[in-house]
């Protein structure tokens, strides 16, 4: 892996003319941002702005990379919906990518890496054998398998159950170690949890929310991350 580099996002995202968003948001190196606001304030177009994907609208500003470089190439990207491919098995999904690239397929880690997501004994199976949170779980596979410095998620875990998605996330911290991700969720209690850096996003601006003074990834049950969680429900719910 290359090293970490940060990202700045700048500029109004326009839909019909109408404006979705106003922001300026900046992802730290080898850091994780979480982005949360109300539904449709544009917190996956964010996302999609920067690897250059279709976003139905007029973006008028600015995605740079902070050491200059372009971004092809650098960035592995989890929509929302978990978009396997319907014809190849859970292995072959978290291959594909490689595969596409004409890239030597390192069959060994894919399969460790559906081992630590619990799907090894799934590996064979098509999507449509699978639940929904087991398709969820082979897509995260597939984006930890990239190994690029900079990871976008989109709601990763909200087809998870609870234990699961502790799990889940814990795993995520630990292979994402030192790569710049920005991670789209509605939950404040896995922002706290996760972030470095949290992001409140409004169509007007977007604003830090301060974190808590001990190091990601953080106890449930810790009083820190209790309190913090708990005052951004609050901030969430009196901005919505």
């Amino acid at each position: 892996m290359t090293a970490p580099f940060g990202i700045r996002v700048a500029g109004q995202h326009r839909i019909n003319g109408h404006l979705l968003f106003d922001a300026d948001i900046t992802l730290p190196a080898g850091r994780w941002t979480c982005l949360l606001g109300r539904s449709g304030v544009g917190k996956s177009t964010v996302l999609r702005l920067i690897p250059g994907l279709e976003t139905g609208g007029r973006f008028t500003g600015t995605v740079t990379a902070t050491d200059g470089k372009p971004l092809q190439g650098r960035i592995s990207y989890m929509a929302q919906s978990d978009l396997l491919l319907p014809w190849l098995s859970a292995l072959e999904n978290v291959l594909i990518g490689a595969r596409l690239r004409g890239a030597q397929a390192d069959v060994a880690r894919a399969r460790r890496l559906l081992d630590r997501v619990g799907l090894l004994s799934h590996a064979d199976k098509r999507p449509h054998m699978l639940s929904g949170g087991m398709r969820q779980r082979t897509a995260l596979a597939r984006t930890l398998f990239e190994n690029r410095p900079l990871v976008l998620l989109d709601e990763p875990f909200s087809a998870l159950d609870a234990g699961t998605r502790a799990d889940m996330q814990e795993l995520a911290a630990e292979v994402l170690q030192g790569r710049t991700v920005l991670l789209v969720t509605h939950d404040p209690s896995e922002a706290t949890r996760l972030a470095d850096q949290i992001i409140v996003m409004t169509a007007r601006q977007t604003s830090i929310w301060p974190v808590p003074d001990t190091p990601a990834l953080r106890a449930i049950d810790d009083p820190r991350t209790f309190d913090c969680q708990t005052r951004l429900l609050a901030h969430l719910r009196a901005a919505a």
